[in-house]
């Protein structure tokens, strides 16, 4: 007789296996270059259209025409001319005597409109403002980042002035609903001044109305949305059979799989170009798509290691036009001919003889910059990246090619949703140099064949707030406002706008008032814990430690505050200043690991100090629920070599880490050594300090000289 057990009684749980189903036997395949009779009308079609003097297109028009009585908020797909409008509305606001602001989320953008306004309106009318470059500052119109036009904000708040420019425009909109950095320009949202236009420019914006109804109540003046849904560039969804034939990809205006590719996928065979843990034949398709003049192409790719592995794969794909292969060597000397990191590269041979890179954040900036020109100005055949190129590199090309339906997103692959989608298939397709674009699906392992159909025809996702408080944001509030103040400011966040007026199933009234108020509670924990460590007083007003404090715009501005106050940092030594500086510097995708022999034993004992002396500070906003990381020696130890002028290479091969993840390392480290320069009153011989850190650690390959 079984023993009978009472349901939970005291017994394990035996993990649950799911049973595994049979293996699908893998068809081997060769790829022989074949287009489906059905494309050949699509295929007569590529070529470059000819050219036509410039006329603008109706949506154009009508942000301008916006922009002259409203804010506005500007939905086009990439490629559409955006970019034009915020050029010709700066032109009329520059031509009056006035001064505009251009913000863009990344350096990489920034530097790139830097030339291109400079060219439009003349080098001494642009300035640029970055955490690296700060040139002509005093221009009329100014290219930054989102940060640095928000920390301007903040000091015109402290100051009880206005913000010295008279026309604002937020590039990549978009970024709002960005998980890490949409607090920024939500912030610069609800502190602009009203009598200041707003422009925002996106490509993916699903909610663009609900948005703009939020800055029309919060802001009391209208907001006007201009939409454009067509592609300048037309663009064709293709499959690629493992034989090598291409093949329609939908059904003809229908967003579902065309019939072909059903019969395909159902066969008996698992249909695979590579076997799993292989990379395709990367060689044999850019053979086809040579042979169907489809060519340049942008391929995404899982990983950085993807992207260098594929350029062996390219070894038969020979330059046959002279002329090309000249200018494009000529070009490569001249854009990392001075930059001994980047002349030097191990890649060069690709970029040179095959007319392939690739392009990942691993890389150098420098690298990155040559890798993009050359796109640009047609002398590579293709470029291998990952997929966080699709948010704001601009380098389009005929043919996009995806070999999967996700994505990393920092913790775990989850699949592409439409706006991710929609971003990298925007660069199919050059304006002006392509009469139609291509998205080219390679069947594997990790792609999902009736996803990527839906995502096709699938409406950009919808922006969510991420406003949260944290720690620069209250005090730096607190130099220009009150606690009920800043309580009613959090009142005009999208946030507290979407709950107002979004209808939540299942939720009682209770529960929406809860959700309500979680940015006030946020905030007043925010500021208890600012009143018992002395950088507010009793009556809500900063003190003095609380008033330096809001000028470190940093990741973690109490530790380095508090260490500051302990004088706890090795000021007498620049070097040593900038590693235990980096220790503090959080790079997510960064392997910066070192010998711990190789540590040298000021550097560790500098850090330990500053352990030490933190350690009852930490502990308390640990059990205050505030989340403290943990200093790491290997980021120092990789920084301490590079200050005390090691080898770059040494560096980087001892650390284990990529040219571009100790760049990012080192512009961090530097980004906060600027704010504790800038503490020359309170802190002087820190500042001192700082300031000369950041000489000995900016410095080529970091910096290129532009």
């Amino acid at each position: 007789m079984k023993k009978q057990f009472k349901h939970g009684a005291n017994r394990k749980k035996r993990p649950y296996y799911r049973r595994r189903a049979a293996p699908v036997p893998r068809k081997e395949f060769v790829i022989r270059p074949y287009a489906d009779p059905t494309l050949k009308k699509v295929l007569a079609s590529i070529g470059v259209p000819a050219k036509q003097p410039f006329t603008p297109d109706p949506f154009q028009l009508q942000a301008l025409e916006a922009i002259e009585h409203a804010d506005c908020l500007v939905t086009a797909p990439t490629g559409a001319g955006k970019t034009w409008i915020a050029q010709e509305a700066i032109h009329r606001i520059f031509k009056n005597g006035g001064k505009a602001w251009y913000a863009s989320p990344l350096k990489a953008l920034t530097n790139a409109k830097l030339e291109e306004f400079s060219s439009h309106f003349g080098a001494t009318h642009v300035g640029i403002l970055t955490g690296d470059r700060k040139e002509n500052s005093e221009a009329p119109i100014i290219v930054g980042t989102t940060e640095i036009l928000r920390n301007q904000l903040y000091d015109a708040m402290h100051i009880g002035q206005d913000l010295d420019t008279d026309f604002v425009v937020l590039d990549e909109a978009h970024y709002l609903g960005d998980e890490e950095r949409g607090v920024v320009w939500e912030e610069i949202m609800i502190y602009l001044p009203r009598r200041i236009p707003l422009l925002m420019l996106s490509a993916t914006i699903g909610n663009a109305h609900q948005i703009a109804a939020w800055l029309s109540e919060m802001r009391q003046q209208y907001c006007r949305v201009v939409e454009e849904f067509v592609r300048p560039v037309p663009l064709f969804p293709t499959f690629l059979h493992p034989n090598g034939t291409l093949m329609p990809l939908l059904a003809t205006g229908k967003p579902k799989l065309h019939d072909k590719i059903k019969g395909l996928i159902k066969g008996k065979h698992r249909v695979e170009l590579a076997r799993p843990g292989n990379l395709p034949p990367m060689g044999d398709i850019l053979r086809m798509l040579k042979k169907f003049t489809l060519l340049p192409a942008l391929f995404f790719l899982k990983s950085r290691a993807d992207c260098d592995q594929a350029l062996a794969l390219c070894r038969q794909n020979t330059d046959n036009d002279q002329g090309r292969f000249i200018a494009r060597n000529q070009r490569i000397e001249e854009l990392v001919g001075q930059i001994p990191h980047a002349a030097h590269h191990k890649q060069r041979w690709a970029l040179e003889r095959l007319a392939v890179g690739s392009h990942h954040s691993g890389q150098l900036p420098a690298w990155k910059l040559a890798l993009e020109t050359l796109m640009s100005e047609g002398l590579l055949d293709a470029v291998f990246a990952t997929s966080t190129v699709a948010a704001g590199v601009n380098f389009p090309a005929r043919t996009v090619v995806f070999f999967n339906s996700d994505r990393f997103n920092g913790i775990e692959f989850v699949p592409l949703d439409a706006t991710q989608f929609h971003q990298m298939t925007g660069r199919a397709g050059r304006r002006g140099m392509d009469r139609i674009g291509f998205a080219l699906a390679i069947p594997g392992k990790y792609l999902d064949i009736h996803h990527v159909a839906r995502l096709f025809s699938a409406p950009p996702a919808q922006v969510a707030s991420k406003i949260q408080i944290n720690f620069s944001m209250t005090l730096n509030l607190l130099l220009s406002h009150s606690p009920q103040q800043i309580e009613n400011l959090l009142k005009r966040s999208f946030a507290a706008y979407l709950m107002a007026h979004t209808r939540k199933k299942g939720l009682t009234r209770r529960q929406m008032d809860n959700v309500q108020h979680r940015l006030k509670d946020e905030f007043i924990r925010h500021l208890h814990f600012l009143k018992e460590s002395g950088f507010v007083d009793q009556d809500d007003r900063l003190t003095e430690d609380g008033k330096w404090a809001s000028q470190l715009r940093i990741d973690q501005p109490l530790l380095v505050a508090e260490a500051l106050r302990l004088d706890l940092f090795p000021k007498t030594d620049p070097g040593l200043f900038a590693a235990v500086i980096a220790a503090f510097v959080n790079e997510k995708e960064t392997d910066d690991r070192v010998d711990r022999p190789a540590w040298p034993k000021d550097l560790v004992k500098s850090v330990l100090q500053v352990k030490k002396g933190l350690m009852a500070f930490s502990r308390h906003m640990t059990l205050s629920g505030f989340p403290v990381r943990t200093l790491n020696v290997h980021p120092a130890a990789a920084v301490y070599a590079w200050a005390r002028g090691g080898d770059w290479k040494a560096i980087v091969q001892q650390a284990r880490i990529q040219d571009g993840d100790f760049s990012m390392l080192i512009m961090r480290t530097a980004d906060n050594l600027r704010h504790i320069r800038s503490l020359s009153n309170t802190f002087p011989e820190a500042a001192a300090t700082a300031g000369q850190a950041i000489d000995l650690i900016m410095r080529v390959p970091v910096t290129p000289e532009y």
